[in-house]
């Protein structure tokens, strides 16, 4: 048998390594496509590009028809009306700041979605802005819904279940318009709270300063809140205390809810 050396041996065995510049460069050949793939890449992604834009300036999919869900009939009547002008643009021209542009100025529509149902219809759930209170403000009377805007005018014994919040002779009201003066929102606010937490008694008028909240019942017995915080709890601290000055024209104090205070007297404190 021949012999082999070992020098031999260790030649055979080792196998040339390609140099790193030679193995970077096919690795990056067979990751990249090739310029035919490019080009059919491209040529797919323009003509989408096209189809969309030809279908969004076309009447493919023109709205013929609005959807109104979850609100009452006259309130959605409404909203038709506000959208009409949409009629025939493009469902996929449609964003959503110019259907709220649109709502915006509806005092009876708290809040909007909206879907496309293509190819022409658009469906709009609505949450509408319930009368919450009357605004007085000497001769003069306003309805006022949950989410503080002032829906049309009233006669001044409109709505007679509905609290009254009486506001000083220079304030301006306008119907459209959100209450900004800060006491007059805070009882609007406290009055949404109670209508949320299901607070059954009937509320005569809502007082509202920095310091102050209260509401002043059909029986004529005060809650004194205090200020608005903790409301939900106060209520509920009230629902439990109102029995045992029910029938009276006292208060029920609650501006520390852990230690409420109840009078039959309304000039009796402590």
């Amino acid at each position: 048998m021949a012999a082999v050396s070992r020098s031999g041996r260790a030649r055979a065995a080792v196998l040339p390594f390609p140099r790193t510049g030679k193995l970077r460069d096919l690795t990056l050949s067979k990751l990249l496509p090739s310029g035919r793939a490019l080009l059919l890449g491209f040529a797919i992604l323009g003509t989408g590009v096209l189809a969309y834009v030809g279908a969004r300036e076309s009447s493919v999919f023109a709205l013929r028809s609005i959807e109104v869900s979850g609100a009452p009939p006259r309130v959605a009547a409404h909203v038709r009306v506000a959208l009409r002008p949409l009629d025939g643009r493009s469902l996929l021209a449609l964003n959503r700041g110019e259907v709220e542009r649109r709502l915006a100025g509806l005092s009876d529509v708290a809040a909007v979605s909206f879907d496309r149902d293509f190819p022409h219809t658009l469906r709009v759930v609505v949450t509408p802005a319930h009368s919450i209170a009357v605004l007085r403000r000497g001769s003069s009377a306003w309805i006022i819904s949950s989410n503080g805007r002032v829906v049309r005018t009233a006669g001044l014994f409109a709505a007679p279940r509905l609290p009254r919040i009486w506001i000083p002779r220079g304030d301006n009201v306008e119907v459209g318009m959100t209450l900004s003066e800060a006491a007059t929102a805070r009882a609007v606010q406290a009055l949404a709270v109670a209508r949320g937490a299901g607070f059954a008694t009937r509320i005569a008028t809502v007082r509202s300063s920095d310091q102050e909240l209260t509401f002043v019942l059909a029986s004529g017995l005060e809650i004194r809140f205090g200020d608005s915080s903790s409301l939900r709890l106060k209520l509920a601290v009230a629902e439990r205390v109102l029995p045992l000055v029910r029938g009276t024209r006292g208060y029920v104090d609650l501006a520390v809810p852990a230690r409420p205070i109840a009078s039959a007297n309304p000039q009796v404190g402590g």
